[in-house]
């Protein structure tokens, strides 16, 4: 995997996790829509993490 792919997957996960948000901003209530923000962007950074230790590793 190369950076391109790597940042065109991140750039893909934050677009998705911003629809998300918003979708649920107008259905729920703002606190569990922020909620929902929130859940999003760790998922986002726990994939961000785990993307580039799996690249580390593939590189030895």
């Amino acid at each position: 995997m190369n950076k391109k792919t790597i940042s065109r997957i991140l750039i893909v996960l934050i677009v998705i996790t911003i629809i998300a948000a918003v979708i649920c901003y107008l259905v729920m209530p703002p606190w569990k829509a922020f909620y929902m923000a929130c859940c999003g962007g760790v998922i986002v950074v726990n994939f961000l993490i785990s993307l580039l230790l799996v690249h580390k590793n593939f590189k030895k």
